[in-house]
């Protein structure tokens, strides 16, 4: 009874945990898969990391401590011009308290007070996000901030940009499940434009990026830095299984 019922247990953590048990990562048609489940074959380290981009139980796992000296963020070795990519992720833990997160409106702006100061809130935060075309600006954030993820933040508070083009890539929804249970992109890039779908629901449609690379690598991003024992910014810990691209 007692074996019975540890085997119980085990599986439903397996369950819960949403970890596949030998990380076999199968493409669907037409695509190909960025990421075999076992190793970081077709990714490129960063130098110095020290073991903090790994994989555990067939999924991508950082633990936001990457020791490298410089660019700590997970690069693919190949590079991508038009494609669709399909990412499941998730955030691990909340450990950091973010008092800086900004109620984004649906033009891309930040609410104000009677002020006209910007609303800040404290959140439980983690903070990643997929880079494309080897652009940190053209990142699809992952995080814990009201607006969701999906949103591309260095276009959206960027000066210089139009209204317009902020509100195109403010998210539609949040459609972010709960923290710790995974979520689905699908990112469409065709030329300068972008679709993020996020667990079915399209947050960011047919978004201009403008002076974004016509060619370039995905990243995985990092996030934080950890000194004296705690985390000093949101940091990403994420976990990433079942990339696959196809490229258009």
């Amino acid at each position: 009874m007692r074996l019975v019922a540890a085997g119980i247990m085990i599986a439903g953590l397996a369950l819960t945990t949403g970890l596949s048990p030998a990380g076999a990562q199968t493409a669907p048609p037409g695509f190909t898969s960025l990421f075999n489940g076992k190793d970081l074959t077709g990714w490129k380290i960063p130098e110095g990391d020290n073991g903090h981009w790994k994989v555990v139980n067939g999924v991508i796992d950082y633990d936001a401590r990457s020791e490298a000296p410089k660019d700590k963020n997970l690069w693919s070795e190949k590079s991508y011009k038009d494609f669709v990519l399909r990412v499941d992720w998730r955030i691990t833990a909340t450990p950091f308290r973010n008092k800086d997160v900004r109620i984004v409106m649906p033009d891309g702006s930040e609410k104000l007070d009677e002020n006209g100061q910007v609303i800040k809130i404290e959140v439980p935060d983690s903070d990643s996000g997929i880079f494309i075309r080897g652009s940190g600006k053209a990142q699809v954030n992952i995080w814990n901030w009201p607006v969701g993820s999906g949103e591309f933040y260095g276009y959206r508070t960027d000066r210089n940009m139009p209204q317009a083009i902020k509100a195109a890539v403010t998210p539609k929804y949040n459609a972010d499940k709960n923290i710790g249970e995974w979520n689905t992109f699908e990112i469409t890039m065709k030329g300068d434009r972008v679709t993020v779908v996020l667990n079915g629901k399209t947050v960011v449609e047919n978004a201009q990026l403008p002076g974004i690379p016509a060619e370039g690598p995905f990243a995985l991003q990092h996030h934080g830095t950890f000194r004296d024992g705690r985390f000093m910014g949101p940091p990403s810990l994420v976990q990433f299984r079942n990339i696959f691209i196809k490229e258009l």
